[in-house]
Formats: structure tokens, sequence, C-alpha cells
């Protein structure tokens, strides 16, 4: 009962503070490589030429978040199937233990 409070309060505390900081002030989403492009931009007086082109740009904005997601989710699926898989292995392995001192004490 006290881990149900405990992860409700912890709940709670979360949909505060997301609610307060979505209704305070003018937010922007914006990826960690334009905020990248801005610091050298600012560091090197807007001097800086890129070594390398991008092999693929998609057409637009949505396909690139579509692309991500895509990513994400195939990821996501490799590693939740790893982690089911050692989960049942170890299932597996301690049923044979007990199977087997079960055995050991009936004989």
């Amino acid at each position: 009962m006290k881990l149900e409070l405990i992860t409700l309060g912890v709940l709670v505390v979360f949909v505060a503070a997301f609610a307060y900081e979505s209704s305070s002030g003018n937010h922007e989403w914006g990826g960690a490589d334009g905020q990248a492009g801005d610091v050298i931009s600012q560091l090197t007086g807007g001097t800086y030429q890129p070594w390398f082109q991008s092999i693929y740009t998609p057409p637009s904005g949505e396909i690139e978040s579509l692309l991500f997601a895509l990513q994400a989710a195939i990821g996501s699926i490799i590693i939740g199937y790893f982690l089911g898989y050692y989960r049942a292995l170890a299932k597996t392995k301690s049923a044979a233990t007990a199977t087997e001192q079960e055995a050991k004490s009936n004989a």
C-alpha cells in the first residue's frame, strides 16, 4: 500500500509540473542539432564550414519525424525482445533447478 501511495504522489508531482510548465510562457520545440549549430556559429563568428553533408535529407519535417519514430520503435522492439528472452531463460532455469531439487528430496 505504501508503494502505491508513493507512486501516486510522484505521478501527481510530475503532472502538476508538466501543467505548470506548459501553461507558462511561449515554448518552442527544437532539437539539439539546431542548438549546437547556433553555438558553433557564435563561437566561430559564422566562418565554420561543415566537412560532411547528409546522405539523405527528408523532403519535410513530418517525414523526418516519421523516420525518427520508426527508428525508436524498431529499437524498442529489439530491446524488448532481448529483455523478454533473458527473463524467460531465467524463469526456465529456475524452474529446472526447482524440479531438480524436488526430485532429489523425493528420492
